[in-house]
C-alpha cells in the first residue's frame, strides 16, 4: 500500500496533470484590455499591437532599442550624500530607496550613457518612472550634469528621455534646487553649440516639466502623453472648472504650440536620427548596413580619336 501512495500515484499525477503556463508570458493593455504576448509585446518596444498605446518602458529597454546594436556604455554619476535631512514618513528614505533599487534593478531614476544612433555619436539621459515615480533628487540633477560635461567634452548632442512625477519630497529643498543646476547645466550646452533634444513620456510633470524637460531645441513627445506642471485634477479643482477633452496630453500641446512633434515609440529612433543629423549639418544618414557606393566617373571620349574617326568617315 504505501509503495502505490508513495510512488505509483504520485507518478501517474506528474504524468497526467495539467502543467501551469507562467503568469508573465502574457501582459494586459490597460488601455483596451488586449491580452497581449510578452515576446510580441517587447519586440513592438511596449505598445500594444491592437490600440496603439504607449506602456512603460524602462531605460535600458529604450536604450537597447536606440543604440546601434542595442551596444552602449554608462556614464558613471557622482553618489550625492545619502538621506541628507534623514527624513521619514510611513517608510525611512533609505529603505524606500532599497526597495525601489530592489524592484527595479538600478541604482536610481535615471540612466545615462554614450553611444552612436545610426552611425552619429551621442549622449543619452532617460528617466525610469517605477523608480519611485522617477522623481527628481539630487542623483538625477547628479545624472544631468554628468550628461551635459560628457558631451560638451565630446563635443556630442544630449537626448533625454523625461519620465517623472516631480521633485523628490524626502529631499526636501535639496530636490527643488535640482532645477537652476541642470537649467545651467543645459545652459552648457547652447553655449557649446550643441543640440539638445528632449522627448517626453508619459508622465512628465511637476519641477521636471518647469526645468530640464522644457528646454530642448527639439520639443518631441511620446502619443498620449501627459506633460504638465500641476495636474489636471488639482487645476480643475482650483479654477472649479471643466477642463477641455484632452488637456494637458502631448495632443493637445501640439496643437497649441508647446511641442514640435508627438512621434510613436516604433519610430522614434528614425526620427531622433534624422533630426540629430540635420541639427549637426550632416547628411541624411543611409539605410541599411552597407555603405552608399561611391558614384565613379563618366569616361569622356578623347577629343582627338574623335576628329580622326570623323575625318577617316
Amino acid at each position: 500500500m504505501n509503495w502505490i501512495t508513495n510512488y505509483v500515484r504520485p507518478r501517474i499525477n506528474s504524468i497526467f496533470s495539467r502543467r501551469e503556463v507562467p503568469e508573465n508570458l502574457w501582459s494586459k493593455c490597460t488601455e483596451c484590455g488586449t491580452m497581449l504576448f510578452h515576446r510580441e509585446l517587447s519586440d513592438n518596444l511596449n505598445v500594444c499591437t491592437s490600440c496603439g498605446h504607449h506602456m512603460a518602458i524602462s531605460p535600458r529597454d529604450r536604450f537597447g532599442a536606440l543604440f546601434d546594436g542595442g551596444v552602449f556604455v554608462e556614464i558613471k554619476v557622482p553618489e550625492p550624500v545619502t538621506d541628507p535631512l534623514h527624513f521619514r514618513d510611513q517608510k525611512k528614505y533609505p529603505d524606500r530607496m532599497r526597495a525601489a533599487q530592489r524592484d527595479t534593478g538600478e541604482a536610481e531614476a535615471m540612466l545615462v550613457a554614450e553611444g552612436d544612433m545610426g552611425g552619429t555619436p551621442i549622449i543619452a539621459a532617460a528617466q525610469d518612472f517605477s523608480f519611485m515615480g522617477g522623481s527628481m533628487g539630487m542623483y538625477v540633477g547628479n545624472a544631468i550634469i554628468a550628461a551635459a560635461e560628457r558631451a560638451v567634452l565630446l563635443k556630442r548632442p544630449l537626448i533625454l528621455f523625461s519620465a517623472a512625477g516631480g521633485a523628490r519630497m524626502q529631499e526636501g529643498i535639496l530636490s527643488l534646487m535640482q532645477m537652476p543646476r541642470t537649467t545651467v547645466a543645459i545652459q552648457m550646452l547652447k553655449e557649446a553649440g550643441l543640440p539638445y533634444i528632449v522627448v517626453l513620456t508619459h508622465p512628465t510633470t511637476g519641477g521636471v516639466t518647469a526645468s530640464y524637460a522644457m528646454l530642448g531645441d527639439v520639443q518631441i513627445a511620446e502619443p498620449n502623453a501627459l506633460i504638465c506642471f500641476a495636474g489636471p485634477r488639482v487645476i480643475e479643482q482650483t479654477i472649479r472648472e471643466k477642463l477641455p477633452e484632452g488637456f494637458q496630453r502631448a495632443e493637445y500641446l501640439l496643437d497649441h504650440g508647446m511641442l514640435d512633434r508627438v512621434t510613436v515609440r516604433t519610430e522614434m529612433r528614425d526620427e531622433l536620427i534624422t533630426i540629430t543629423r540635420m541639427l549637426l549639418g550632416k547628411p541624411p544618414a543611409v539605410r541599411g548596413s552597407l555603405p552608399k557606393p561611391e558614384a565613379e566617373p563618366i569616361a569622356l571620349p578623347d577629343q582627338t580619336e574623335a576628329k580622326e574617326a570623323d575625318a577617316k568617315t
